[in-house]
């Protein structure tokens, strides 16, 4: 099934520039592209960030730019009861805002900056832009339009991180949204619980085998590993905010042995349960 594209801005004469601030209590996995590039900035958000075939932990000051028709999501725990909203800002864009600047010497940087987004770009230090970015939302008419062309020269001048590989192909990837989306909610939802691969394959009814392939090139993670990234978050959370048993809380995560919870977290985290409550205490 042929994924939907996002539309930030329903209806006819949509802008070529769009800047918001939005607040939510999370971010639910929502696998989706757009003809429009993006560059996202994180204010107060901890989770997990998929561009492409890129999987990362992602940090308050998170700062992206996603090229278009690139799939992409970002995703934090709904069990996990944040003391305050998720608080992001999105500015979206279309390709036709630089048609007419696109021989301008003075425009070059900006220009293989697009260029180079394709596969998105992660940017290190993102604090000399904060400001500009949280501004934009603000702004309206030409002064929107000059202060962000001033951000996008700015952001030219940095080196930026590729995030999904060279090989990813991004055409095939559009087609698989709805399928990995079904699966990601499903995971997102029954951690907690037994799940087996053949279950969530039976989901978007393909084959075990076929399954692990498709989930492998959607997300950049194979399926146990995924699973136990969101046990694991939730797992940290119980550790740092309750006072229950380790044991009780690798069962509510839905490890089904101790040594296989401890053996995991070790893993992802190169401490073990007992001792990262004790630091973070």
């Amino acid at each position: 099934m042929k994924a939907e594209l996002e539309k930030i801005v329903p209806g006819e004469g949509k802008p070529i520039l769009v800047a918001y601030r939005m607040s939510l209590p999370y971010l639910e996995f929502y696998w989706h592209h757009h003809p429009e590039y993006e560059l996202t900035y994180k204010i107060n958000i901890t989770g997990k960030r998929i561009v492409g075939d890129s999987y990362e932990q992602f940090n308050p000051g998170d700062l992206v730019l996603i090229g278009p028709d690139l799939p992409h999501t970002w995703v934090t725990d709904r069990k996990i009861k944040n003391k305050q909203n998720c608080e992001f800002v999105v500015i979206q864009f279309s390709g036709s805002l630089f048609n007419s600047l696109s021989g301008l010497n003075d425009f070059e940087s900006i220009k293989r900056l697009l260029q180079n987004c394709k596969h998105g770009l992660a940017f290190k230090n993102s604090v000399p832009f904060k400001e500009a970015i949280l501004s934009l939302p603000t702004k309206s008419g030409v002064e929107k339009i000059t202060d962000f062309l001033l951000l996008l020269g700015q952001l030219s001048k940095q080196k930026g991180r590729r995030l999904a590989s060279a090989e990813y192909d991004i055409s095939q990837a559009k087609n698989q949204e709805y399928r990995i989306n079904k699966v990601c909610s499903y995971l997102e939802q029954n951690f907690s619980k037994p799940i087996r691969i053949s279950d969530a394959a039976a989901i978007v009814n393909i084959s075990s085998s076929g399954f692990c392939k498709f989930f492998k090139r959607a997300t950049g993670k194979t399926f146990s590993d995924y699973l136990n990234d969101i046990r694991i978050g939730y797992s940290c959370y119980q550790l740092i905010e309750t006072d229950k048993q380790i044991s009780a809380i690798a069962r509510s995560a839905g490890f089904e042995s101790v040594t296989y919870f401890n053996r995991v977290f070790m893993r992802k985290k190169n401490t073990t349960p007992r001792e990262f409550r004790n630091e973070v205490a």
